[in-house]
């Protein structure tokens, strides 16, 4: 398949400027395109993905991704999809969050060879323009009532929008122009929401470089869920890239969990499996669904890419360990973030405790009656051990690196004993 093709096989595409014209520059040079992100924290999550992954597709396909942070224009904020005005952040807040964020842009492309990925921060030409230099250069050839048209100036004209999220367009479009002029940049791609601003870009390029020049724009659908519900959001919050906001084991088992309803598109929009992959794991959703695999292969993609080989392993071991209940083999380091959400009861390092008086101080067992049937009737295990003598006291022998004692009741309900 050709490129574009494969995009809308994918179901990528959502809208193109000029489908004929994006169609004849890809095929007749090797194009640099950028992809822009501004800083507003210091991770990016998996919302902020499929923009930078359909990059890399034209990446891996001979032309030049020109990868932006904006260190400028996340000191103003995007009004695009907000229904009232962000809080500013300082200069200090933004540039460490670019350095965050470049960080994990470098796992995503590639930056040597003939097509490597250029990262470009734009405070490097818009943070010391004076407002004179910014209206007379680039304010005079964009009206107003074309910025009122925009949905996302006219969507919060009754909200109210201060005139800094106001001009949020153009110095988008200030960027799209001088990556045009210094990096022979013909192409902007981004989510849906960024029409808007793409076709600003666009709109200035062609009032400012001389008649006959040529750029284009394409935006991505929004990610949804099949059941309505948002996609990368969970009951405790966004799914980051950053392992110390969310770890890779969590990261792992947000994809293994995706519906059948879903998974396939995931493996179509996210991974760079080949068609006839993907339309293997089609097959085996829909005649052997309890095997999940399309779910497996998605999280084993997906981790892989963002945390690394290494990571992926762990969070498997981790997914095994908890699936079959030898927890035995785990470390501590696993152990932190396999049980993160699950209940945890600190316990002095140096007292001795008994598993009926432990169980109910945890509020594992309801109380020492139910404790003592609970330990009886084997629902209770150890580190993976079932433990049915009721005078039981833990050890040294059951604190795994001497910081943690897992105990489960019943075949799922976990609780973590942390020693201080």
């Amino acid at each position: 398949m050709e490129l574009l093709e494969e995009l809308q096989w994918r179901g990528i595409v959502y809208q193109q400027t000029d489908e004929e014209g994006i169609k004849a520059l890809l095929e007749n040079e090797q194009v640099s395109l950028y992809c822009g992100v501004d800083p507003t924290a210091d991770s990016m999550h998996i919302g902020h993905l499929l923009p930078f992954l359909t990059l890399r597709r034209f990446q891996n396909n001979g032309h030049r991704p020109i990868v932006l942070v904006g260190g400028a224009t996340g000191l103003i904020g995007d009004p695009s999809g907000k229904k009232e005005e962000r809080k500013l952040q300082t200069l200090e807040m933004v540039q460490h969050n670019v350095a965050c964020i470049k960080k994990q842009l470098e796992k995503i492309f590639k930056f040597e060879g003939e097509n490597g990925a250029k990262l470009v921060n734009n405070y490097d030409w818009a943070g010391s323009m004076d407002i004179v230099t910014f209206l007379r250069d680039f304010g005079k050839h964009i009206g107003v009532n074309y910025m009122l048209a925009k949905d996302t100036v006219a969507s919060r004209l009754e909200t109210g929008i201060s005139f800094t999220e106001f001009t949020y367009t153009i110095l988008q479009a200030m960027d799209f122009l001088h990556l045009y002029e210094n990096h022979n940049c013909k192409m902007q791609i981004g989510g849906s929401d960024q029409w808007g601003n793409i076709t600003t870009g666009l709109e200035l390029i062609r009032k400012m470089k001389p008649e006959g020049e040529k750029a284009y724009g394409l935006t991505i659908p929004l990610v949804t869920k099949a059941d309505g519900t948002k996609f990368g959001k969970t009951e405790s919050g966004a799914i980051w890239l950053d392992p110390k906001k969310t770890s890779p084991y969590e990261f792992y088992q947000f994809w293994i969990n995706t519906a059948d309803a879903d998974v396939v598109k995931y493996l179509k929009i996210f991974t760079f499996l080949t068609p006839a992959t993907i339309e293997e794991l089609e097959n085996s959703v829909k005649e052997e669904p309890h095997l999940r695999k399309a779910q497996k292969a998605l999280a084993e993609e997906m981790t892989r890419l963002i945390h690394g080989n290494e990571a992926l392993e762990q969070a498997q071991k981790i997914t095994a360990a908890l699936f079959s209940g030898d927890v035995k083999s785990l470390t501590a380091a696993e152990i932190e973030q396999g049980f993160k959400d699950v209940p945890s009861f600190e316990q002095a390092s140096g007292e001795e405790i008994g598993l009926v008086d432990l169980l109910v101080a945890a509020g594992i067992s309801s109380s020492k009656r139910q404790a003592r049937e609970d330990v009886q009737n084997g629902a209770v295990s150890i580190n993976g051990e079932k433990v049915t003598d009721t005078a039981y006291v833990l050890s040294e022998k059951d604190k795994m690196e001497g910081e943690f004692t897992i105990i489960r009741r019943g075949k799922k309900k976990y609780h973590l004993v942390k020693y201080k």
